[in-house]
């Protein structure tokens, strides 16, 4: 009796004791600074992802480009040095034909409302831009506007107004009768200062988060071009995944686009509010008239993209007849 005790006793001591599994640690590379909203948009998603999985992964966030700058982020998440990154579709012109439709301007008022109709648009089309990815979700900022050291109340007012912008943007402009000047956001203070440019042509969260507001006073609604994003994922790093992780990670794509686009828009509100509280901003609308001339000049683009897009091999005619059905679709009530 007192063996089997005894061997009962060893048995018990020399068990494994079983150890819950180490998380799975992925790095996440974003290039603005952390205060932005592209950034904010990330740490809603570690924080999600964690707690949805259980503690199954781990998210390591890197903003402000400290792993991945914004012109290598898609290099360097199919090459591995990051797992996941944040890029912005319009910084590398002619690699995303298909979802830089919505930077047409057609009049988005929101950025939740873009966010859906890029996010919608990508599901219908899985374009071949992305295939060498996993595409964990997408959104856009709210639709570009002008802030100025004067006041721009119609379009005589913009003729010849050198104002910063990038991209898409500069086309816009140089159809309005401005004049587009490329820089870089983190100079664009200085060049405000010395008069190198007299306004900014970008999405009014900037009035706050890089306090625009001071140097540009004067706001003028136009509700133009939006900048796409997209998340994407190193394919073998996902193919790697448990099933448990990756099916949380597709049921919170959409819902992500969703929340970023609210997010975006209520920040846009605070910094509106910032802008009149801090330094008196003043927002000005262009009339019926003016607003209808600058659709009518800024109209060429979509031809232009549709195109150059049919020389590429998409089906531009029925993508854009997607965009404007979703477009109406998520209108904001």
């Amino acid at each position: 009796m007192l063996h089997r005790i005894m061997a009962l006793f060893l048995f018990f001591v020399f068990l494994p004791i079983a150890t819950p599994a180490e998380p799975i640690a992925l790095n996440y590379a974003n290039f603005p600074p952390a205060s932005t909203f592209p950034c904010v948009q990330m740490e809603r998603w570690k924080t999600e992802v964690e707690k949805r999985t259980d503690g199954l992964l781990k998210i390591d966030t890197f903003p402000g480009g400290t792993l991945l700058g914004a012109k290598n982020m898609l290099r360097g998440v199919m090459s591995g040095q990051a797992d996941i990154g944040c890029l912005c579709m319009s910084y590398q012109p002619g690699v995303f034909p298909m979802t830089t439709v919505v930077e047409l301007p057609v009049e988005f008022k929101t950025s939740e409302q873009a966010s859906l109709v890029l996010w919608d648009l990508y599901e219908k089309y899985k374009p071949q831009e992305f295939s060498r990815v996993k595409v964990l979700t997408m959104f856009t900022t709210a639709p570009s506007n002008l802030m100025t050291k004067k006041a721009v109340s119609d379009l005589k007012d913009m003729q010849g107004m050198q104002i910063r912008a990038s991209g898409a943007a500069s086309s816009i402009l140089e159809l309005l009768g401005a004049t587009p000047v490329s820089m870089p956001m983190s100079e664009t203070p200085e060049a405000l200062q010395k008069g190198m440019v007299k306004g900014v042509f970008s999405s009014l969260e900037v009035l706050k988060d890089l306090d625009f507001a001071d140097y540009c006073p004067y706001q003028t609604r136009l509700d133009l071009q939006v900048y796409p994003f997209a998340v994407v994922m190193n394919r073998s790093k996902w193919e790697s995944l448990p099933e448990k992780a990756r099916r949380v990670i597709d049921e919170l794509s959409r819902e992500q686009a969703e929340w970023t686009g609210q997010y975006m828009d209520r920040h846009v509100q605070e910094a509106l509010a910032y802008a009149r509280k801090k330094h008196g901003g003043q927002m000005f609308a262009f009339d019926d008239s003016d607003n209808e001339l600058m659709l009518e000049k800024v109209r060429p683009l979509v031809a232009d993209w549709k195109e150059a897009g049919e020389k590429r091999g998409l089906d531009s005619e029925a993508i854009l007849k997607d965009l404007y059905r979703l477009r109406d679709k998520h209108a904001p009530q």
